[in-house]
């Protein structure tokens, strides 16, 4: 199997050799979800998840919920609520979207400020290392200290400023050394929430939330990072920069993997822009089948323009799906898929084609009720179409998602209570 690494900008092998794929997957800001954009990253490292363990293979998947933010902070008042209610409503929010769009959970799912303590032992480290330093009860991350930040991003020092800023950085912030240097600990404002730390009360920042709970579930290295391309700088170039240096590790991550983003009416699909379109909403008139096949004929590293006109194109191709999937068996000749199989694995072997990979599967479709119609054995066929349907998060027809499904993610749920 060959994956782009967004570090090396090459397609590389990716080989577990038997051993437990640990994958971490940056999850949501609770507020304003789930739009079409955050279900085209999910649904895509579904499949990522669903082929491996086809393949065989062990997957250790976490994914985080960044419950504490400058976004939540602020979005709360607004809401008439507090930050905490508004992410648990939120997540809960999200969690019910992903069982409908029959999307595995994760193993793991850390909420930021259950790991509080260990975002404070990341802070005393790296100031022990010289690579951060306390100023005015904050900690900060002197990008200076670590000559190969941008090592991910690949964005030449004298840009990365313009870019930072417009991603949540403040350079004016009078307690930084340098401006591009990033906030570990935040001291404590008026009406924000705050824990105790050696720095005095605050709370922790965004970039060194994912790196505590990326280590606190899995230590000090993983085999693949993921999250969407608008993470790629600052997020996980700062992330990179943090973790190497606490634990003392030549790398972080063996693979990073970025969804492109999504577009809706001529800009990217994001909150801040206001043009959202809502799994919730599509939910009500199309089939969550419908949805996940849509997705899945766009490339996960490709960015797509959103169009109604695309998206109902897909509804007649669906029901074809569920009806090779469920045409009745003759007693001829047996159908053979062995081709089919081969060209399906073959495109999510190259960097999770799954474009390619649907194009395989409406053909077999097409042949699988062609051969029904004249009596041949389709019934080894479809179970297999059915299973490789069922990688791109297919159901073909079977009631509501799958048990595992809803089973995890209802006990993720019970962490986040809404009452």
């Amino acid at each position: 199997m060959k994956l782009y690494n967004t570090e090396s900008r090459e397609l590389e092998t990716f080989d577990p050799q038997g051993k437990p794929v640990r994958l971490y997957v940056c999850g949501i800001t609770p507020y304003d979800t789930t739009h079409l954009g955050h279900a085209a990253t999910y649904c895509a490292f579904d499949v990522l998840v669903r082929y491996l363990e086809y393949r065989g293979a062990t997957v250790n998947y976490c994914e985080n919920v960044t419950d504490i933010d400058d976004d939540t902070i602020r979005e709360a008042p607004k809401r008439g609520t507090n930050w905490r209610d508004l992410g648990n409503y939120w997540t809960a929010h999200f969690m019910r979207d992903m069982i409908a769009l029959n999307v595995r959970p994760p193993d793991h799912y850390p909420r930021a400020t259950e790991t509080i303590a260990e975002i404070i032992e990341f802070d005393r480290v790296l100031i022990e290392k010289g690579c951060a330093y306390e100023s005015g009860g904050s900690v900060y991350f002197s990008v200076n200290s670590y000559p190969k930040f941008g090592q991910l991003s690949h964005i030449p020092k004298e840009e990365m400023l313009a870019i930072a800023n417009e991603r949540g950085n403040f350079p004016d912030d009078p307690k930084k050394r340098d401006p591009l240097d990033f906030v570990l600990w935040q001291a404590h404002a008026p009406g924000e929430p705050s824990w105790d730390s050696p720095w005095g009360p605050g709370r922790p920042g965004w970039h060194i939330e994912c790196s505590a709970m990326n280590f606190k579930t899995f230590g000090p290295t993983i085999e693949i990072h993921g999250g969407g391309a608008d993470l790629v700088f600052p997020h996980h170039e700062c992330e990179i920069a943090q973790t190497v240096n606490f634990t003392g590790e030549d790398y972080f991550a063996r693979i990073w993997m970025h969804a492109a983003m999504v577009g809706y009416m001529g800009e990217k699909m994001s909150k801040s822009l206001g043009n959202l379109v809502m799994v919730s909403d599509l939910l009500k008139t199309y089939a969550p089948d419908q949805i996940r096949l849509f997705l899945a004929r766009h490339h996960y590293r490709k960015p797509w323009e959103f169009t109604f006109d695309e998206f109902r194109a897909e509804i007649a191709a669906c029901e074809r799906m569920q009806q090779a999937a469920n045409a009745p068996s003759g007693d001829g000749a047996v159908m053979d898929v062995s081709d089919a199989r081969a060209r399906f694995e073959d495109a999510l072997d190259n960097d999770l084609d799954s474009p390619a990979a649907v194009r395989v599967l409406c053909e077999l479709a097409d042949t699988l009720l062609e051969y029904s119609d004249a009596g041949r054995n389709v019934q080894a066929a479809q179970t297999w179409f059915r299973r490789a349907a069922g990688i791109i998060g297919l159901r073909l027809g079977a009631y509501g998602p799958e048990a595992r499904v809803r089973a995890g993610w209802e006990t993720h749920m019970m962490r986040f209570p809404t009452e």
